[in-house]
């Protein structure tokens, strides 16, 4: 009788630990579950956190205003996809744009041609972000419809004054052209061969106002980015030695009269992490359709 009431108190202390050992344990399972969904939901957060977090800040383009198409088809995106993020373009011509950037009052400046020597050499770098063929525009209402680079030449230093000399009605060639510093003026000039050799009746500060000035006068005859004629009424793109100017002729160099639009950064200065991004974009896979919808032509890779 005394060994059972042994028996029995040994059975009862072996099954109180046991209890106690899996309560521990189960306290203990339980605590480190906590903790590690603690830890998991903390690095899950901070995930969320990165890859939510967007850009902020002011890009400003400065330059060429035959750009403007082109320059506001890539910010308006830009600018759609980082909400935090303004995108501002002030069409000053190609001369002011890159100096600008020389100064430092914009992040990015915009030419409409390939830098110089002496600008590359003066810490400046450029970047072909599309190609641009510089129409040749006479009135809607004008007979000419084909001319050679060397009529062309002709006509805007003054050699060829009257239509009839190229097959068009007799009357007096106007010629308008641009500023000096313009990139459409100095990309025409530079492959027509008449740099400080034409003679303009009309000089104007924006690829739209020479469009106009074509517009209003049925004797007249200018240059004006494919971008700006594709959109514009009252005159005709014709063609130079029979090839007209479209994205294809421009892409394969068949159209003989164009040139680059290009970035302009200050070589071996970091850009802000918005301007940064907004180059990267523009120079990316993803702007190429933007760039065609602005009538550029996106350049070969």
């Amino acid at each position: 009788m005394k060994i059972k009431r042994v028996l029995t108190a040994f059975l009862a202390l072996t099954m109180t630990a046991a209890v106690m050992t899996g309560c521990q344990s189960s306290d203990s399972s339980t605590s480190s579950g906590n903790s590690s969904n603690g830890s998991s939901q903390t690095s899950s957060e901070d995930s969320s956190s990165e890859s939510t977090a967007s850009l902020s800040g002011t890009v400003a383009t400065n330059g060429s205003t035959s750009m403007e198409e082109v320059i506001g088809a890539l910010s308006e995106q830009f600018m759609a996809d980082n909400s935090g993020v303004k995108v501002t373009y002030d069409p000053t011509g190609s001369g002011t744009g890159i100096e600008a950037v020389k100064t430092g009052s914009c992040d990015i400046g915009l030419s409409s041609r390939a830098l110089k020597d002496e600008e590359t050499q003066a810490g400046l770098k450029g970047t072909t972000v599309a190609l641009d063929g510089i129409a040749i525009i006479v009135n809607e209402n004008s007979k000419i419809e084909d001319l050679s680079v060397d009529q062309i030449a002709k006509i805007f230093t003054g050699e060829v004054t009257d239509w009839s000399e190229v097959g068009g009605d007799a009357g007096t060639i106007a010629c308008i052209g641009r500023e000096a510093g313009s990139g459409t003026r100095d990309g025409f000039e530079s492959i027509t061969d008449t740099e400080d050799k034409c003679k303009l009746s009309q000089e104007l500060t924006s690829t739209g106002a020479v469009i106009e000035g074509v517009k209003n006068n049925t004797g007249a005859i200018g240059y004006a980015s494919l971008s700006a004629v594709e959109k514009a009424e009252g005159v005709k793109a014709i063609t130079v030695e029979g090839v007209a100017c479209t994205e294809e002729t421009v892409k394969d160099g068949s159209y003989k009269i164009q040139r680059p639009f290009v970035l302009v950064t200050k070589d071996g200065t970091e850009l802000s992490e918005a301007a940064q991004a907004f180059y990267d974009f523009a120079l990316s896979a993803d702007a190429e359709a933007l760039i065609t919808a602005a009538g550029a032509v996106p350049p070969a890779k």
